[in-house]
């Protein structure tokens, strides 16, 4: 096969169409919106299914499935009773900075909704993770992430009550927890082991997010440590797969 030498770089090769040509009809329209959506840009509003389905000579069902991928892939939107162009994802590095950071990086503004801070005694499967026994007081924080004050992550932060006895009189919400225990508190960090998987959300948490159930998520674990190897948190983050992607800098030491 001959390389299409105008493929825009990380697209999937030949537009994903196989070798032989034949691809599901949906798969072909999906092709066609994704033209239309580079020709409207941002914000631009899709033709409605029925004129699509008259442009494509296709069902309205098989112009359905192909806006559902499209959907899920964060490239269009639901604005109303009608379809829009989505902006680009917000790319968060995988690093030790705060999801503030990352998101102001961007140029958006980033932001946080309280759901609940509240202590209970650790239980032993978290015990290990944040440096306490069994029984000691920990905090839950939970909050919904939020860029330009669109919902797009639910965070729940698990820390120490005896490291950090003030965070239910001392800590602002809705501000970055890593700049808080950074400057305020003069807590170093030191390193964190992360892993990332892909899940559906709860319907909790899609009704805290404001998604559908079905649309995936990008699910964060992280356990972080100080400068002295000593256990700070554990973090679950839910991320809206249609709006993240994850970016990380790779030394020689990462290659294959």
């Amino acid at each position: 096969m001959d390389y299409p030498y105008d493929q825009a770089p990380g697209a999937p090769i030949r537009s994903g169409i196989p070798e032989h040509g034949r691809i599901p009809k949906y798969y072909a329209v999906k092709a066609h919106v994704s033209s239309l959506i580079a020709e409207l840009g941002e914000g631009g509003m899709l033709p409605t299914e029925r004129d699509l389905a008259e442009r494509y000579e296709v069902s309205r069902e098989t112009v359905r499935q192909a806006l559902r991928e499209l959907l899920l892939e964060g490239r269009l939107a639901r604005q109303g009773r009608g379809t829009v162009v989505a902006g680009p994802k917000l790319e968060q590095p995988l690093s030790l900075a705060s999801y503030t950071e990352g998101v102001r990086r961007q140029g958006r503004t980033p932001g946080r909704h309280l759901i609940g801070l509240e202590r209970f005694p650790c239980p032993e499967a978290l015990a290990v993770d944040i440096g306490v026994e069994r029984g000691e007081p920990v905090w839950h924080l939970e909050r919904v992430l939020l860029a330009d004050d669109d919902r797009v992550g639910l965070e729940s932060t698990y820390v120490s009550v005896a490291r950090l006895p003030d965070l239910d009189t001392d800590f602002e919400p809705d501000s970055s927890f890593y700049a808080y225990l950074r400057d305020r508190l003069q807590i170093p960090f030191g390193d964190a082991d992360e892993r990332i998987e892909t899940v559906l959300a709860t319907p909790r948490e899609a009704l805290l997010i404001g998604t559908p159930p079905a649309l995936p998520m990008l699910l964060i674990h992280r356990i972080s440590r100080d400068t002295a190897g000593k256990p700070l948190e554990r973090v679950r983050t839910l991320y809206r797969g249609d709006r993240f992607s994850f970016t990380a800098h790779l030394g020689p030491q990462d290659g294959c």
